[in-house]
């Protein structure tokens, strides 16, 4: 439980103080089941409204808490819809406040609008210019009506045994997929044949609803500090220490140490703020011949206060690979862009996008 990693003790953990927690909180699960057992009949029936979109909208969501790697298919998504030709805007809550500024490195060009109305977010983005709104994290959000619904579950943190929140990771029962347009088995360090495996199921839960996997491979080390970059398997045989306040830093490690990294590792809970007492402490704990390693996530939070005089902090740069159903995510954006307003007047009324 080190770094504050409380809730994957409890929901991954095998022991008996991990067992014996998920069972105290069985009650509660059952109470969460039921809640959303209810919010989800009534927008199924009409009974809670469901806004219309200022703009073709785009959600990239998940059915758990963390770890699916949605804000890097969002920037892909994103990038994607540029190269076609769209105008396209990144919509989130900005939970945590490191979402915004990863978009904001990974994809320059494309406004980044943080609202927790995400109807509202969408008309900034129309009135910013853009023609189109990916959506971060939004499949739970019912009340904003979209053209496309991508759902993504991770196959590293596939299990047959899926309970759902506070005991568990788990958003929605798995039978959710069926309000997916495509469902996405995301990978980090699961291998293709079990991704593979992962796609039967989900396809088995939602009949009828296509699915695509992409891999989330390391591409590169970049430095937190500057442009300098490195390729990835120069870790090879380095002893490394990564420092992840991410979904799933399991996956992560072991990405590393199958490229042959010797690696230690520091993790703390998603979105951890991290302070600048946490930052010297990490910089301490260095040893001399180890590489310091974290992701964009934690970068954009760590590096601003990384002291000097301690070892160079690199990130770890993520590509995004479809390994099956490239032809369902092409379409999937073929509908967003067809779905844009080619209505003149509104056109006008946009800002110049920049």
């Amino acid at each position: 439980m080190a770094d504050g990693k409380a809730p994957d003790w409890v929901w991954f953990g095998t022991g008996i103080g991990s067992r014996a927690a998920r069972a105290l909180l069985r009650p509660a699960e059952l109470l969460y089941s039921g809640a959303i057992a209810v919010r989800g009949a009534m927008y199924d029936r009409h009974l809670l409204t469901t806004d219309t979109p200022a703009l073709p909208v785009l959600s990239i969501g998940n059915l758990t808490v963390g770890g699916t790697g949605k804000t890097p298919v969002s920037a892909w998504a994103a990038a994607e819809l540029v190269a076609r030709g769209a105008r396209p805007a990144i919509v989130l809550r900005g939970y945590g406040g490191d979402e915004s500024l990863v978009h904001d490195r990974l994809n320059p060009t494309v406004p980044v609008i943080t609202s927790a109305a995400r109807a509202a977010g969408v008309r900034m983005a129309r009135d910013q210019g853009c023609d189109v709104a990916v959506l971060d994290d939004a499949f739970q959000h019912r009340r904003i009506a979209r053209n496309v619904d991508w759902v993504l579950v991770s196959a590293d943190r596939w299990s047959a045994r899926r309970r759902l929140m506070p005991a568990g990771p788990w958003r929605e029962p798995l039978a959710s997929l069926r309000r997916a347009s495509v469902t996405v088995v995301t990978r980090k360090a699961a291998s293709r044949a079990r991704a593979g495996d992962v796609l039967q199921q989900v396809a088995q839960a939602a009949p009828g609803i296509p699915a695509a996997l992409i891999h989330l491979e390391p591409d590169s080390l970049r430095a937190v500090d500057g442009w300098a970059s490195m390729a990835i398997g120069a870790i090879s045989g380095t002893r490394v220490l990564l420092v992840a306040g991410i979904g799933d830093p399991v996956a992560l490690r072991q990405q590393l140490e199958d490229l042959g990294a010797r690696v230690r590792a520091r993790t703390f809970a998603d979105h951890h703020a991290f302070t600048a007492a946490d930052v010297a402490g990490i910089a301490a704990s260095a040893a001399v011949d180890e590489i310091v390693v974290c992701t964009l996530k934690d970068a954009v939070k760590i590096g601003a206060g990384w002291p000097r005089a301690a070892p160079a902090l690199w990130y770890v740069s993520q590509r995004v690979i479809v390994e099956e159903g490239a032809d369902l995510l092409a379409g999937s954006l073929g509908t967003l862009l067809l779905a844009r307003s080619h209505d003149p007047d509104a056109a006008r009324s946009r800002r110049p996008y920049l």
